[in-house]
């Protein structure tokens, strides 16, 4: 246990204090900032200059390079000592608790700096993390504009960053454990009927909520289409299309409904252009252009959704919008799917 709290101390410390004091050091006097890395360089076991160009090199999209200074080999030096000293009078707690709280917190900067930057730069915008790691979620915004304390980056969100609904080091879980879970279900029947029987109970609740709905646009509704199952049974005279940018996932899906118009496309909330009226759309439509949901009652959203969610609950793409998301994000009219899958739906309405 010491030795993960450790681990999670060198990687919040790296991404907080020492981040936001390599961008604006925070004392006036050179000598009070190179007392301050000095204690950094102690207190994490990485030497501060060295996290500096290395970062630096980052933000310049440049390759990282050596640079042997004072400030280096003094830090290096300090850091060597405090080793020192621990084998010296330490040797059990450097062994079991340093030194594996010490790669731990190595492995977290580095899937952290990996998933901020993974298929592009990715904003996180909620609200208990950025709160306790000082909008350290805002990095769209943060490369964006470097120079920015950290307590204004909110002012400069911007509506076009690609955001998750997962901090940095947990990030992994946005595509590949969502895709693992739902290929699992597609092997089980059982899984299949609870998750059916789980969602079902939750969307019936909400459907009694919605507004007169002819038109249903279900983003994302491959592989398994629980949603599509499920409204085709509690809305039967509305039309469903479903749009998915992955035509495998439409291929599998078209084994479990095959009656509902299927559109190969990716959906995104500001950059809208092709399908607007599903009675347009042929049984499947071979374009892998950005999709919208114009001329939709209403709109599904999956929990993959790759985008700002946020936009989807301050400007609803259409009268009606169900977004499913985590148990922890409540928006409007909600209902919990199931805690054990983590997993709430919410509605949203213009």
């Amino acid at each position: 246990m010491s030795a993960f709290l450790f681990a999670v101390m060198v990687w919040w410390t790296s991404n907080t204090i020492a981040h936001h004091f390599i961008h604006r050091p925070f004392f006036r006097r050179r000598s009070a900032n190179r007392l301050f890395a000095i204690a950094m360089s102690a207190a994490t076991g990485i030497p501060q200059a060295l996290w500096r160009d290395r970062h630096l090199a980052h933000h310049a999209g440049v390759a990282r390079r050596l640079r042997v200074s004072i400030d280096l080999m003094t830090q290096v030096a300090v850091v060597a000592a405090l080793w020192a000293m621990l084998v010296d009078r330490a040797p059990l707690f450097f062994a079991t608790v340093y030194v594996p709280g010490y790669l731990g917190g190595l492995l977290l900067c580095a899937a952290h700096g990996h998933y901020e930057h993974a298929g592009g730069t990715v904003s996180h915008y909620g609200r208990l993390y950025n709160l306790l790691l000082f909008n350290d979620g805002y990095h769209v915004e943060h490369h964006a504009h470097p120079g920015v304390r950290w307590s204004r980056l909110p002012e400069r969100r911007d509506p076009r960053a690609r955001a998750s609904a997962w901090p940095a080091p947990l990030r992994w879980l946005d595509g590949t454990a969502l895709d693992m879970l739902e290929r699992l279900v597609l092997r089980s029947r059982v899984l299949q009927r609870f998750v059916l029987r789980t969602h079902g109970r939750a969307l019936r609740d909400l459907v009694a909520h919605l507004p007169p709905v002819h038109r249903i646009a279900i983003v994302g509704g491959g592989l398994f289409p629980r949603s599509a199952l499920i409204l085709r049974s509690l809305l039967p005279a509305a039309e469903i299309t479903i749009i998915d940018g992955n035509r495998a996932n439409l291929d599998r899906a078209r084994m479990w409904i095959s009656s509902v118009p299927f559109v190969h496309a990716h959906y995104s909330v500001s950059d809208v252009s092709d399908v607007s009226d599903p009675s347009e759309a042929s049984e499947e439509s071979d374009t892998s252009d950005t999709s919208d949901t114009r001329g939709y009652d209403l709109v599904v959203i999956p929990l993959a959704f790759d985008g700002d969610r946020e936009v989807l609950y301050t400007h609803p793409p259409a009268p009606a919008v169900i977004v499913h998301d985590w148990i922890w994000r409540r928006r409007a009219i909600s209902r919990i799917v199931s805690i054990a899958l983590l997993k709430r739906v919410n509605l949203v309405r213009r």
